[in-house]
């Protein structure tokens, strides 16, 4: 095993256990299919310890008995972040762990630990939409940003909530085994390998979230096969057997955002798979996303990303090689 690539995750009574598990399967998957390419352990200031949900769990080893170098140190959030940042034991214990980590980072509220114990002063750092504020205030020293999904800030990285950990391991497989292996830890774990917009961890796909009504989780669940449909404000309401009007404002009111939007947000994050992916033109890209024309997906691209389809697929063709 190359003890280069070791990853420790900082567990905690009161964690988020997805922000612990999430990262822990992304780097499990990654070392299942480049067999030596990660070990993966679990350490907490005890043995046991049970997240907020009350999932009971168990440590690898307890931070006094995680010695030696380590490639990446990743630390978990939830809602007993708030009670971890005044375990002196464990800040201190992240204080002299990060000089020997390659990179550290932190998921979701995890942020605030590493904030604590002095690693995130100076550094651009995010963590969940509900506790940036707090962040930043707290730490008047971070740079709190508080749209990405994650944020790189030398050797340190911080994401966003929950979810958004997955996001951030997936990145981290990516600097370290190239594109491709990250791409099949993400079709292994049926996840994108990039999700579009900023902090779209309010669902798995974009920034909106699934209707309450069920006519409507339905129609959301068809557009994302059809994007190469009408998908007009009154095509779609008569597939939901609406209104137009009435369709709009119930789709704004249950997903959080307009018609036109959402179907804008989707057709992005197939345009950005495909042309991340696949070696089809331009042009072919935009037909099977919906665009229509180049012209029409190259302003949503520059208006959304800020870069031009063909741009897009340049700069990321330049960072795989």
């Amino acid at each position: 095993m190359d003890p280069s690539r070791r990853v420790v995750l900082v567990a905690f009574d009161g964690l988020q256990s997805l922000d612990l598990i999430g990262p822990n399967e992304v780097f499990a998957v990654a070392a299942r299919l480049v067999p030596g390419s990660y070990s993966v352990e679990i350490v907490a200031p005890r043995r046991s310890f049970r997240s907020w949900s009350g999932v009971r769990m168990e440590a690898d080893k307890t931070l006094a008995g995680c010695r030696g170098a380590i490639d990446t140190l990743i630390v978990a959030g939830g809602d007993g972040a708030r009670e971890a940042q005044e375990d002196e034991r464990l800040i201190a214990w992240l204080g002299r762990a990060a000089p020997r980590a390659r990179r550290v980072a932190s998921v979701c509220t995890g942020a605030f630990l590493l904030a604590r114990a002095g690693l995130l002063d100076g550094h651009e750092a995010t963590t969940h939409w509900s506790s940036c504020a707090a962040l930043a205030r707290l730490y008047p020293s971070v740079r709190v940003q508080k749209d990405p999904i994650f944020v790189r800030s030398g050797n340190v990285y911080t994401s966003a909530g929950v979810t958004a950990g997955i996001d951030l391991a997936l990145a981290l497989v990516e600097e370290d085994l190239g594109p491709k292996v990250a791409r099949d830890v993400a079709r292994w774990l049926v996840l994108f390998l990039r999700r579009p917009g900023g902090q779209s961890q309010f669902s798995a796909a974009l920034a909106g979230q699934r209707a309450e009504r069920e006519p409507l989780r339905e129609l959301q669940a068809w557009m994302v096969d059809h994007l190469d449909a009408d998908l007009s404000v009154p095509a779609l309401a008569e597939r939901a057997y609406m209104s137009p009007r009435n369709f709009a404002r119930a789709f704004k009111r249950e997903v959080g955002m307009t018609p036109a939007a959402y179907v804008e947000t989707l057709r992005v994050e197939r345009a950005r798979t495909l042309l991340e992916t696949a070696g089809e033109a331009v042009e072919q890209v935009a037909l099977r996303c919906g665009f229509g024309t180049v012209e029409t997906m190259r302003r949503v691209f520059r208006r959304r990303l800020g870069v031009s389809p063909g741009d897009y697929r340049e700069r990321f063709q330049r960072r795989a090689a």
